[in-house]
């Protein structure tokens, strides 16, 4: 900022408030504080006409009050003599209260504990309170607690001290909060933080000084697990001597290596600007000691691999008592595996939540405009309560007509935005192989209502993706820890409906236009233009086609079965209102799991050979025969249900 002290401005935003008792500090340690604020670009709000005030606070001192990122109190002997500063102490305590704002409690010539205690001068001039002011007890009584409370913060004891010094530190810390205020203060177009944050304070259980917590939290991608960390830590840092906010771990480590994570980690919380560390028991070493006696908070975010923990040798027992370490991953099962058991699952915005976050970025009000109602709606569906997609969308659709929106909506329909994709696909491209087959299975056949359609009975999923060879046992399990997918109480797959766009992006992006050439088919239109075009389709190996919604459509159209003697690696079909005619020559020989519901033909083709195939179920068929010639079957379970022969 341009000005740095002001003396009773006109004003109302200042970084900094001083309350101090100008009688006791003037002309020494106040006027050097404000001279190294100043000296810093700190905006400081200074009120030289506290002496002889009269017995209410100005509007323009109330103002400077709301309107201060960071409040200092300088405790002096007679400060508590003075009923003005008394009064301007209780409103920072209840500024604090209300925003989490930092304050910073200076002991200039007085203990902290006659602070806390409302001893010695304290003591004396609370006795005299107590008598004049008999009939209102209860505002004497908010004075002692605001006492209590911001006297029990951290802060400098600097009785018998070189000034500079001490001045120094003040204002390097004051610098330090700033930043994390000003983090603080951006939040202001998000909701549901104060809840959240409250529940993730209480899970820390900010007010147990004699243990240190490890606290996980865990979400998917785009939820606002960093958003909500970030707010908390500009909350509750200033009641810490260090800490530590390493925003991207994983990248650090990978960019710099694990010592040039923990000189970060050391370094921030250590407030140093540099420091060597030789090599990895080096660094463990300094982590390990110089941490010790410290109360600290560190923040821990996008870990993606336990090693990264354990090389910053980052454990509890080398912390001070009172520390919280707080570690944000996608992988629940990093968390697990280092010992984290308080886990916070960040959830996506209830839809009530969901609408007041898009009204914000869309309208730049808390309320829908006139004539948006319906398409406002349809949005919030789209985005299903995932923070970082309502931000996006909204920010993209603010200022733009009804008509705009219903064009914007149906294109990202269809070409999902690139920002949300980038973030959901970080997830994906982490995980093995198998997995991501996995991942792209559910997507296609078993997450949307489509699968609703089959007899989950006699299809469950978890034994079709064994059929490919997946081993879904382990695999989903790792896709449940990455937050990619979860089972409601019936055990139904759920999947957000983005990473459902994700997976078919992945599947269509070498071939957009070309579907015989992508690896899955899920969608009737798709199918239909394969058959049609009647050409190689190597690359496909599993088609589940099925909508009860559409099925007077789809029974009405008949495609010719040819093409499926070109699909030469299928190994999963999965067919159910869909109409064939032709005769059937040919079906892979890979084939492992084959459902076909009212199949036309009279038999399954002589060259076929299912040496391969686990279960044939055709329900409603007009099978008279499986084969016309002897086929070897080794273990096969066959289904021919209400066949008409």
């Amino acid at each position: 900022p341009s000005a740095m002290a002001c003396s009773s401005s006109h004003a109302k935003n200042f970084d900094v408030f001083v309350s101090f008792r100008g009688l006791d500090t003037r002309n020494s340690f106040t006027d050097h504080l404000f001279a190294a604020l100043q000296r810093k670009g700190i905006f400081a709000f200074r009120d030289n006409q506290n002496i002889n005030k009269g017995e209410l606070l100005e509007p323009e001192l109330l103002q400077a009050i709301e309107g201060s990122h960071v409040f200092i109190v300088v405790f002096s002997k007679d400060y508590a003599s003075s009923t003005w500063c008394l009064k301007e102490l209780r409103k920072i305590f209840d500024r604090v209260e209300e925003t989490g704002r930092s304050v910073l409690p200076i002991f200039y010539d007085v203990t902290p504990s006659e602070v806390r205690k409302q001893s010695g001068k304290f003591g004396k001039a609370f006795a005299e309170y107590e008598e004049r002011f008999k009939d209102d007890l209860e505002m004497v009584n908010k004075w002692r607690k605001a006492l209590k409370a911001i006297g029990n913060r951290s802060g400098w004891d600097v009785q018998n001290k070189p000034e500079h010094e001490e001045i120094e530190k003040i204002v390097e810390e004051v610098m330090n909060l700033l930043g994390h205020n000003q983090i603080w203060s951006f939040s202001g177009d998000l909701v549901d933080m104060d809840s959240r944050v409250k529940q993730l304070e209480e899970l820390l259980d900010l007010s147990a000084n004699d243990v240190v917590r490890v606290v996980g939290i865990w979400g998917m991608s785009g939820v606002g697990k960093t958003t909500l960390v970030t707010a908390l830590f500009g909350k509750i840092s200033p009641q810490y001597d260090a800490r530590c906010f390493i925003d991207d771990l994983n990248k650090y480590c990978g960019d710099f290596g694990a010592t040039s994570a923990q000189k970060q980690l050391l370094c921030q919380a250590l407030n140093q600007g540099n420091m060597e560390i030789h090599n990895l028991s080096h660094g463990t070493m300094l982590v390990r000691t110089r941490l010790r006696r410290l109360k600290t908070l560190i923040v821990l975010d996008n870990v993606d691999q336990v090693e990264q923990l354990e090389n910053l040798a980052l454990h509890p027992e080398y912390l001070g008592e009172g520390s919280r370490i707080i570690i944000i991953s996608k992988n629940m099962h990093i968390l697990k595996n280092y010992g984290v058991y308080k886990v916070y699952n960040v959830q996506l915005l209830k839809k009530d939540k969901a609408l007041q976050l898009l009204c914000k970025k869309a309208f730049k009000s808390d309320d829908i405009e006139k004539g948006y109602e319906e398409v406002t709606y349809d949005v919030l569906k789209y985005v299903n309560g995932l923070p970082l997609a309502i931000k996006v969308l909204g920010s993209f659709l603010f200022d733009r007509d009804v008509f705009e929106w219903r064009s914007a909506l149906t294109r990202m329909k269809e070409n999902p935005s690139k920002d949300i994709m980038d973030v959901l696909r970080i997830s994906f491209d982490g995980l093995e192989t198998m997995e991501k087959e996995i991942f792209l299975d559910i997507v296609c056949f078993f997450s949307s209502d489509q699968f609703q359609d089959y007899d989950r009975r006699s299809i469950p999923p978890e034994k079709i993706l064994g059929y490919r060879g997946f081993y879904p046992k382990i695999g989903m399990k790792v896709l449940v820890e990455k937050s990619l997918i979860s089972f409601d109480r019936y055990s139904n797959i759920q999947m957000h409906d983005l990473l459902k766009e994700l997976g078919k992006i992945i599947i269509r992006e070498k071939a957009p236009k070309q579907p015989r050439k992508w690896s899955r088919l899920w969608d009737y239109k798709d199918l239909q233009k394969v058959m049609i075009e009647n050409k190689e389709a190597k690359n496909l190996e599993a088609i589940c086609i099925c909508n009860e919604k559409y099925q007077d459509e789809f029974l009405q159209q008949t495609m010719k079965v040819d093409a499926l003697s070109k699909m030469i690696h299928l190994k999963l079909l999965m067919l159910k209102n869909v109409n064939f005619s032709g005769i059937l020559n040919y079906l892979s020989n890979e084939l492992r799991y084959l459902y076909w519901d009212n199949y036309p033909f009279l038999s399954m083709p002589s060259s076929f050979h299912p040496d391969q195939l686990v279960e044939l179920i055709l329900p409603y068929s007009n099978i008279k025969q499986l084969w016309k010639d002897t086929k070897v079957l080794y273990s096969v379970r066959i289904q021919l249900s209400l066949s008409l022969n």
